[in-house]
């Protein structure tokens, strides 16, 4: 994925709160596993003896992606599954699939199904970049793509948000006091999807997934998971650890905090990335005249945040004030390649001469973010997102919690405390969880892999996620700062992971302990 689209995905997703602790009642493994009417985990016999009718993925003219997996060679279906597992001869949904068959019919090993995150991507269309990336594991396993409850073309929730989310708390009180009213007034649009908002829940995604497992006729699932998909991939084992076969988790977040303000977390681990870029900048003095050292670089991008602070800089034919600023900075995380730094640096310039009163046109980069930040979210995806956090784990309902809490980090995390501590839509949702959410412990094998920089899936929650599965090996990526490390689908590949996870989903060999990358 080219840095452009990546920069503004990361603004957008940091908008709708991608990235709280609370009581986690256990799981209960072996009941919520349980197949059966009325189990909280399978669906009846009925969902799960249902065949697929697979068919041609392009959906009318204008589907590029379903047009993209028909020329791979994938092919598409639906399958039903029940609304609430508790209720399985109520409502039910229907969940989107795709599958691309193994290249090699011979040393076809099982089903392997992907998931890169989110929540709520689609992404029944990504497992043909998947089995480009990786051809030695398109070979051996049949990819499996899969649109979660409510997201693109399964059963899709859309609450028809005039914006994409609500953004930074700025640099005050009003500003604060403005962005807590725009998340109570999106919470209240998603009001009339009250009867299905509670069954969002990555809880019940994971039963999809068993679902489609038992469909496809696979004594056990392998899996792909990325960033949310860790998650949802540890949700999977917690309530089905005997069906995995062989899981990867690719930066893997906090499975004790996931939740609405798990953003929370990740301020300081952007800084570090700023600190990172800011040093690759003063080594460039000479090309981006942005500081000889990395202090210098880095008292430029507090000069422009005091100054959008101040009154709002006229970037091209868009305003930038202390709310918006901080999603343009977030753009520093978009990748730690030079392709991705140095685009970072033209924008970093673009906002020091607009801070300074020059005018200025901004990048292709920026002009796609500010743009994109006002305009409404058409296609649903990110009351869909926030449903599925929403339905996970229940937030403060105080507004006060958030402010307090931006109030006490301004001095350490000036740029993305009141960014990343923001409150969400979820302060006010209509509806409570319908299920506590899933305290992962189990000791089922799975490969882990991450950057130990990583401003998202921050490494110390990774290290939580290593904890809670005591049965999991963790392969860090030393000294980089990009978030998703395997195969080049959404930073820099490395030759050292690839390797290792190749391995490991065709032969099975987990690597020795303390082994890591660089």
């Amino acid at each position: 994925m080219r840095r452009g689209k990546t920069a503004a995905i990361g603004a957008a997703a940091v908008l709708a709160g991608v990235l709280v602790a609370g009581a986690q009642p256990a799981a209960g493994t072996a009941r919520d596993g349980a197949a059966g009417s009325g189990s909280a985990g399978a669906g009846p016999e009925r969902f799960e003896r249902q065949r697929a009718v697979w068919h041609r993925c392009q959906d009318g003219p204008d589907d590029a992606a379903g047009k993209q997996l028909d020329e791979a060679g994938a092919r598409c279906a639906e399958i039903t599954v029940p609304l609430d597992y508790s209720r399985p001869d109520g409502r039910t949904v229907k969940i989107a699939l795709s599958r691309l068959k193994a290249g090699d019919p011979r040393r076809r090993r099982g089903a392997l199904l992907y998931n890169p995150g989110g929540p709520g991507v689609p992404a029944a269309s990504l497992i043909v970049q998947l089995g480009r990336a990786a051809p030695e594991v398109a070979a051996r396993y049949d990819l499996i793509g899969m649109d979660p409850r409510f997201v693109g073309r399964s059963t899709p929730l859309n609450c028809s948000w005039p914006v994409t989310g609500i953004g930074s708390a700025g640099p005050d009180r009003r500003s604060f006091d403005r962005t807590a009213a725009l998340a109570e007034d999106l919470a209240s649009r998603c009001a009339a999807h009250r009867e299905v908002l509670p069954h969002a829940s990555t809880r019940n995604t994971a039963r999809d997934m068993d679902v489609i497992r038992s469909v496809l006729g696979e004594p056990k699932l392998s899996y792909l998971g990325s960033s949310y998909g860790t998650y949802l991939g540890a949700v999977y084992l917690q309530l089905f650890p005997g069906r995995a076969d062989r899981v990867v988790f690719d930066s893997s977040l906090n499975p004790d905090l996931y939740g609405p303000d798990l953003m929370r977390t990740t301020g300081p681990a952007v800084t570090e990335v700023l600190k990172d870029w800011a040093a690759w900048a003063a080594r460039r003095h000479d090309r981006y005249r942005l500081g000889s050292d990395a202090a210098e670089v880095l008292a430029v991008v507090n000069r422009i945040g005091r100054a959008a602070a101040r009154r709002p800089l006229k970037v091209g034919r868009h305003r930038v004030d202390g709310r918006v600023l901080p999603m343009l900075l977030w753009n520093v995380t978009a990748g730690d390649d030079d392709e991705a730094y140095a685009s970072f640096a033209a924008d970093v310039r673009v906002l020091r001469d607009a801070a300074r009163g020059v005018t200025v046109t901004p990048t292709p980069v920026l002009e796609g973010v500010l743009a994109g930040l006002p305009a409404p979210d058409a296609d649903g995806y990110f009351s869909a997102q926030t449903a599925i956090q929403c339905a996970d784990r229940a937030v403060s309902r105080d507004p006060e919690t958030y402010y307090r809490d931006i109030r006490a980090h301004r001095a350490d995390e000036p740029l993305f405390g009141p960014l990343t501590r923001n409150l969400t839509p979820c302060s006010f949702w209509p509806v409570a969880p319908a299920e506590p959410p899933t305290k992962i412990r189990n000791d089922v094998p799975v490969l882990m892999v991450g950057a130990t920089g990583d401003p998202a899936a921050t490494y110390p929650g990774q290290l939580a996620m290593h904890r809670a599965l005591t049965g999991s090996r963790l392969v860090p990526l030393r000294g980089a700062f990009r978030h998703t490390v395997y195969g080049g689908l959404f930073a820099p590949r490395n030759a050292c992971i690839d390797a290792i996870v190749d391995r490991y989903l065709t032969d099975g060999a987990l690597p020795a302990r303390g082994t890591a990358c660089s």
